[in-house]
């Protein structure tokens, strides 16, 4: 089984967005429900309103509630005009979905923020967005962009950081796209060159006196040092990272670094301290709402079962992985989004330019010949309602359409795959449904069970359909619950025939023990039934 190489990318943004607002915050839980108090008394003037606003959505480490105030945030920011606020709202936005990992709806909200910045000439803020959009198209596996993106960034805000009106706060952006930088490159298995960038955000971090920031550069040197096989430098970096996360409450990197020492203890065979490092990983994920590091918390546990011989766990958490993983995000609609971002601002400008244009010659034509536009105008609307109306309509009914005919196929499909799985065991059926096919698979030992009813052709003609159906379902609906009593494997039923094997999917050494425990169990109950019915 494949395990994942982690990233922390993208957690990073959780600690450094919050770098935008009016002060400079690292997220803080205590610090957050405080001014939630303070924000409720509603005691202080607008403008002190957004600075509370900013600085809860800055530091809340619930997405929900970092959703919730940013929306105040950019509503209040937008009555006073108070651009820089505004930005803060929707940068804060999108990085609570990208920690929800709604990646589709985090990218509107950066598209949003990045148009902002660009348009009110805020450099600071280019480039930490820059950095955010870098972090998607590495998530998405665009790792071209994201390296240029990242370039980008640095760039930009080492101008910032030589320029005479330089802030404290652009050498931690900076910091900050260096260490992602590092990271993308530790995702190519580039190291020596991970490592670099991450010295070079360490010596900033360092200058500023910027715990978190250290923390991160801890924990990612510590990745790297996992990868080169020195394992004790590694679990050594690690736990001091995970020391000042935990302090600060910074939940989604701990889960990163824990699966990561878990991998260390795998390696080592110590299964039941990977056991640990892996449970503690999703169980924060679950506690947080973390469904990206709930998928790799389980597929690290499947990881740890199967190096520990326990097969059936493995397969188990490996099912649960699946799950997850499919319902995290939409890639594609995150991929789809990031490149029409271009083509739209490119076509919006042309628009707005040919509206103006427009707009000058109606105004035009509509001095100079008014009166006899006016019953045009009136017929226009008209027509345009009822194309309108009956379009609406049209819609409306192919809604419908096609409402019913999805639910129709939603139903269709069960009834497949409940037969399937009726049929083949749920391995196979599982397998057959996503390949189109089924491998072979070569089992050395296994145990066969059939049965038969004796006479079953004589009696059944005495009964109707009806009842030797009720009959054969009533024998075979026993059979079932015993087979799975004693963990054996239905294969198949023909008429009243009972066919199931010991053995397999996954191999045991006892199975024919258990088949023949089975099978002294179906005799006996279809002893007890014939002389009940006797």
């Amino acid at each position: 089984m494949r395990t994942n190489t982690y990233s922390l990318k993208a957690y990073i943004i959780v600690g450094f967005f919050c770098l935008c607002s009016i002060s400079f915050y690292s997220q803080n839980q205590k610090k957050s429900d405080s001014l939630k108090t303070i924000f409720r008394k509603n005691k202080f003037k607008a403008t002190k309103k957004l600075e509370i606003l900013a600085n809860i959505a800055a530091n809340e480490t619930d997405t929900d509630e970092v959703i919730f105030y940013s929306e105040k945030l950019i509503t209040a920011a937008m009555d006073l005009n108070a651009i820089k606020y505004v930005y803060d709202g929707y940068l804060q936005i999108g990085n609570a979905y990208r920690l929800k990992s709604d990646l589709s709806i985090a990218l509107k909200n950066y598209f949003k923020a990045s148009k902002i910045a660009e348009d009110n000439n805020l450099f600071s803020e280019q480039g930490i967005i820059k950095i955010t959009i870098a972090d998607i198209y590495s998530i998405i596996g665009d790792n071209k962009n994201a390296v240029s993106y990242y370039k980008s960034s640095i760039d930009l805000l080492r101008k910032r950081l030589y320029s005479k009106d330089v802030k404290f706060l652009d050498s931690i952006n900076l910091a900050s796209a260096q260490l992602n930088l590092g990271d993308e490159y530790y995702n190519q298995q580039k190291l020596d060159t991970a490592l670099y960038y991450f010295n070079e955000s360490g010596k900033l971090f360092k200058a500023a006196h910027y715990e978190t920031g250290e923390a991160y550069n801890l924990g990612n040197v510590g990745l790297v040092y996992a990868k080169k096989g020195q394992n004790k430098k590694a679990e050594n970096n690690l736990n001091k990272a995970i020391d000042v996360l935990v302090a600060n409450e910074d939940y989604y990197p701990i889960c990163v670094y824990l699966n990561s020492i878990a991998e260390i203890y795998i390696e080592k065979n110590q299964i039941e301290k990977a056991l640990q490092y892996a449970k503690s990983s999703v169980f924060l994920a679950k506690k947080y709402g973390l469904k990206e590091q709930i998928s790799d918390g389980y597929l690290k546990l499947a990881s740890v079962y199967e190096k520990g011989n326990k097969f059936k766990k493995s397969y188990e958490f490996y099912k649960k992985h699946i799950v997850y993983r499919d319902s995290v995000r939409n890639v594609e609609g995150a991929q789809e989004i990031a490149n029409e971002k271009a083509k739209y601002e490119i076509t919006l400008a042309k628009e707005k330019a040919k509206f103006e244009v427009n707009k000058k010659q109606t105004e035009l034509d509509l001095s100079k010949e008014q009166n006899r536009t006016k019953n045009i105008i009136v017929f226009a609307i008209v027509l345009a309602l009822i194309l309108v109306g009956f379009l609406a309509n049209t819609l409306y009914k192919r809604n419908k359409y096609v409402v019913k005919t999805g639910k129709i196929i939603q139903e269709e499909q069960k009834r497949s795959d409940d037969l399937l799985k009726n049929i083949l065991p749920i391995e196979t059926a599982e397998e057959l449904k996503e390949k189109g096919s089924v491998t072979a698979k070569r089992f050395d030992s296994v145990s066969v069970l059939f049965t038969d009813f004796k006479g079953f052709t004589e009696f059944s003609e005495n009964l109707s359909p009806e009842e030797l159906v009720k009959s054969i379902d009533f024998y075979f609906s026993k059979f079932d619950e015993i087979i799975e009593k004693h963990g054996l494997e239905k294969i198949k039923t023909v008429g009243d025939a009972y066919m199931c094997a010991g053995g397999l999917p996954f191999p045991s050494k006892d199975h024919s023990y258990k088949i023949t425990l089975a099978a002294l169990d179906i005799v006996e109950f279809v002893k007890k039934t014939v002389i009940l019915l006797l």
